[in-house]
């Protein structure tokens, strides 16, 4: 499954971070992140709860740059 969420993100740099991190979150099968329409598309592994999913993808994120947002 796939889902595009808004994302907050201050920087071209921080978003390829981010990127890196959402995909080495367990249950994430493939994220991106773009700087320009501020947008992370996710793929979910099959069975997966997209929302407990996207708590652990915003802590990760949180780990890069503290003042991001994920609208969950």
């Amino acid at each position: 499954m796939k889902k595009t969420y808004k994302i907050e993100v201050d920087c071209a740099n921080c978003a390829i971070l981010m990127e890196r991190a959402a995909r080495k979150t367990a249950g994430v099968q493939n994220a991106t992140v773009n700087f320009m329409t501020q947008k992370m598309v996710v793929e979910f592994e099959e069975g997966q709860d997209p929302s407990s999913v996207m708590t652990q993808v915003l802590s990760a994120c949180k780990k890069v740059e503290p003042d991001c947002d994920i609208a969950l």
